[in-house]
Formats: structure tokens, sequence, C-alpha cells
């Protein structure tokens, strides 16, 4: 990262306000860039407040001209910086974020000063390795004037220029080379990477690319444009470098007005982020009698006459040996607490609703563990009854394999509870 980038890692709900004597602090320019950025719509990222910004329960980066503000995410009073940054690219790579060729996802983490950096470099691989491997051509049409006749003469264009050019013709033709959509949004993720980055370890790297790459075409992209890709047999190995392009061409929001930064944002909800985790630990390492699915709404509640049902759609099922249980996660740190009645309330509906056999609530803690609760009866509110919510504390470990051995093994011992 070169000496004028500055690096500010905050994190989630956290607040950083302009300059006032601190280390990390914004400067007017930065401020007012984030405030623009936020506009009057707002933004699930941050707040804003008097003097400064509050960020949500999104993590990520946000690069703000040459400054990079790390949003991580936290559970209890630890300030370290650098775990928390480790646990983020663990749950990002989990869940797959980061589907990548080579080298590995550790390997990166250990030199990127950022995830920023990480994205970056992780994009700057995937078009090294597509190079490498060998650009793919595809057919594509083109017409203009010719000294040659090759394809179709077009009459009403060749009467109309080619008058006085006798030995012209306009023609249309089918060209099969490296001039592509797909080729066309990756030099266009290079261009912007090659404009934003700070990182003086991919400079050699990215220019070399952009001599590389064969130039394209100027290509307005949208999320319709990612849309409409169909990836063959042939086109396969563009998979993650096109999902990386996606997320860094979408995200940008280039400077329009003088005197201002232009941002990038690359940030993810905390809570849906915790629920794939969760999810991708139980597929990948829970018990082989355990059957996991994801999200199976039913519907709720439906207004009369008119209009669609509400749905009901907990985060995880699982089944074993024949039973069926609710999982819901979420991203607070409880520390011994009880769970708040919105979340109590949710999971009776889903027990309810999904005629489990027990529902469980799921939370990062400071240490792993299980504790159970029961609904009071609703015929005698002073009386305890049968129908058990448990709450389900999993300690965040830098280890992302025992981290993830550590939900397996929670959801596990309380499923095989009588």
């Amino acid at each position: 990262m070169s000496s004028r980038t500055q690096c500010i890692s905050v994190f989630e709900h956290e607040t950083l306000m302009l300059g006032d004597g601190r280390q990390h602090a914004l400067c007017p320019k930065q401020l007012q860039a984030m405030q623009e950025f936020h506009g009057t719509k707002g933004l699930p990222y941050y707040s804003l407040v008097h003097n400064g910004v509050r960020f949500n329960e999104f993590v990520g980066v946000l690069q703000v001209g040459p400054t990079v503000i790390e949003v991580l995410p936290k559970v209890g009073k630890a300030t370290d910086v650098e775990p928390w940054r480790k646990s983020l690219i663990s749950m990002l790579h989990a869940v797959g974020a980061f589907d990548v060729h080579a080298p590995s996802s550790s390997q990166l983490m250990l030199k990127a000063n950022s995830l920023l950096d990480l994205y970056f470099e992780l994009f700057v691989n995937e078009v090294e390795y597509l190079l490498h491997r060998g650009l793919v051509k595809k057919y594509r049409k083109q017409e203009g004037n010719q000294t040659a006749l090759k394809g179709a003469i077009v009459f009403p264009k060749h009467l109309r220029h080619n008058v006085v050019h006798q030995e012209r013709f306009y023609v249309k033709h089918s060209v099969y080379d490296k001039e592509h959509q797909i080729h066309a949004i990756l030099y266009k993720a290079l261009q912007l990477v090659d404009r934003i980055h700070h990182n003086p370890s991919l400079v050699g790297r990215l220019k070399s690319l952009i001599l590389d790459f064969p130039e394209q075409r100027d290509l307005p992209v949208s999320e319709r444009t990612f849309r409409r890709l169909v990836l063959d047999r042939k086109t396969s190995p563009y998979k993650s470098a096109l999902e990386i392009a996606k997320l860094l061409l979408l995200n940008h929001h280039p400077d329009v007005r003088a005197g201002m930064d232009d941002v990038l944002a690359i940030m993810f909800d905390m809570n849906l982020l915790w629920e794939r985790f969760v999810y991708a630990s139980l597929r990948r390492h829970g018990p082989p009698d355990l059957a996991v699915t994801g999200q199976r709404s039913k519907r709720f509640w439906k207004r009369d006459g008119a209009g669609y049902p509400s749905r009901i759609c907990p985060d995880i099922v699982v089944s074993i040996d024949g039973a069926r249980l609710v999982l819901d996660t979420k991203w607070k740190n409880v520390s011994g607490r009880n769970p708040s009645p919105e979340d109590l309330r949710q999971l009776f509906a889903y027990l309810k609703y999904f005629q489990a056999e027990k529902v469980a609530l799921v939370y990062p803690g400071p240490g792993d563990a299980t504790y159970r609760g029961n609904y009071y009866k609703v015929d005698d509110n002073r009386v305890p009854g049968e129908e058990q919510c448990a709450v389900i504390t999993i300690e965040v470990k830098e280890d992302i394999r025992a981290w993830q051995q550590a939900i397996c093994d929670q959801v596990r011992d309380w499923c095989s509870e009588g």
C-alpha cells in the first residue's frame, strides 16, 4: 500500500468522526464523499451522524479516494483487528465468496493489507490464470467498408458510402476473435482496478495484464449485463473472474463532480453471512445422518380479498432420525442474557408452523454452550409448558476448521438430546 493511502479499521456499529485528534478520523473531503454517497435515500451500510458516520451490521470495505475503511465483525470487547480480519476472510471463503484457482486464499490472506487488497489480488490472479491458459475466441458480427469482398454486401449502405469509391465494399461478415462481451467486462474491471488501487505490489502486474490483454470496446455494465451472461464449457473457467469483476464494477460509484472522491463499497450483511456460514459448516462437516436444508418458506398470513400472502421462513431446517428441527441464526452477542422477545416469538412460530420437534437460536459467543428454556403454557401463564427453545452459542475461533467443527458438534449434541 502506498504511503499516501490511509487504511482505517473499525468494527461494526462503531462511529467514525471528523478529525478530532485521533489517529483514525475522517477529513472533511472524505466525510463529504460519504455523505454524498449516502444520499437522501440512505444506505444500509452506515447512517449519518453529526460530523461523522455510524456503521450498521454490514461488514466489508469502503474505499473513498485513497482511503480504505475496513469494517470488521466483532463479538464481545476484543479490540485486536487482525484476528477479526482473518475471521471475516475465513467466513467469506467458507460460503464461496473466494472461489479461486490459485494461489489459495490462505496464502493471499497473509499478504493483503485489507479485504479490498485481497479482492484486487484475487482478480489479478484470476485474469493471469486465464491469460496463461489462453483466452477464448468467439464469433461476432462485423460490418463496414472493406477493400476486399468478404461476406455479404449490405447494398443500401454500400450505395450510400461507396458511390465514388468503387474499390470498396460495405459488407457484413463474421469474425472469430477475442473481442467479445466477457473480455470487455474483464478489461473494464482491469482498468478500474488499475485506476483506484494503491498497492505497489500490483502495479507491475496490472500494467502487464493491460498490455497483454486484447483491447476491447467500452461496454456499459449493469446488473442486466451479468444476468444475461451464459457460460458454456469453454467459458466456465471465467466464472470466478467474472464474479469479482461484477462485485467491483457494480459497487463502484465514480466521482461525478469536481473535488469529490470515487467510492467503492463491498459490504456484506453480517446476519446473512453468519447464517450462510453456519449452513455451509453443517453441510460440509456435519455427521452423515444429519440432513440439512436452507431456507424453506410457508404461507403465514394473507389479507382478505387480495394481495400476496406473507410467508415465514426459518434459516436452517435439519432432520435426523425422522425428526425435524429448526435453527435460526442471529449475529448477536447475548453474553448469557435471555434472547430478545422478538427472537423467541419468531422461534415459537417456527415450532408451530413447521411442526418441529425442537427449535434453537444460534449465536456467536464467548464460549461453546447450549442452554434451554421452556415457553409458558397458553392456558396457564404461570406454568412452563413442554415446548422448548434452546440457545446455542459458538465461540469465534481463528482456526476456521476448528470453528466449523465446533458448530457441528454443538448442533449434533443438541439434536441427539432426548
